[in-house]
């Protein structure tokens, strides 16, 4: 069986110097809480930080097997309910981010993208996207591979700005709103 990579690297959505405000352990055996996303699987993730360590919204911090310089281990995914406010504010950004820094990635799923069924296509489970833009879609790539969004958006008429479907349906997927995961790792 193949084993599944671990998240290496995460970005921080929420640092709580004093932990969880509705916890009720004692203050003085309360440890410090990072809210975060991994970069390479997109997984909500609750870190530990080091003694002392203070981490700011929008770090990259390091949090794979080895020596790690700002967090001392990592709890285990978090449900997106025990997301704070704050990480749910900063999540739509982060990910905007992350699919602007990584678009060959999603542009190349515009591309590849496969039917999910005899009756229905994984490009039908993208926001906004139904079989008209799917065919138009597929008949596009067909002719020429999309290179960018921009590409995708010039070529397929009327179709919703394709970055901001794609982060739609992550955060939805994050949300765990979704039955077929496309971008997120479960």
């Amino acid at each position: 069986m193949e084993e599944r990579k671990k998240e290496e690297y995460a970005i921080v959505l929420d640092f709580l110097s004093h932990g969880y405000p509705f916890d009720k352990t004692p203050g003085y055996k309360k440890t410090a809480i990072v809210q975060c996303i991994g970069t390479a699987h997109m997984t909500l993730l609750e870190a530990v930080p080091k003694k002392d360590i203070l981490i700011k919204t929008y770090e990259k911090v390091y949090i794979g097997e080895g020596k790690r310089d700002k967090i001392h281990h990592v709890n285990g995914k978090l449900n997106p309910e025990k997301l704070t406010a704050t990480a749910k504010a900063e999540l739509k950004f982060v990910v905007s981010q992350m699919v602007e820094s990584n678009e060959k990635k999603y542009v190349d799923f515009f591309n590849k993208a496969p039917p999910l069924t005899t009756r229905m296509h994984t490009l039908e489970l993208l926001p906004g996207l139904g079989k008209k833009h799917m065919w138009e879609i597929i008949e596009e790539r067909r002719e020429k591979e999309f290179e960018s969004f921009e590409d995708v958006k010039k070529r397929v008429k009327l179709l919703p700005d394709p970055k901001k479907i794609v982060i739609k349906r992550i955060i939805s997927e994050l949300e765990g709103n979704e039955k077929y995961n496309l971008f997120v790792k479960k």
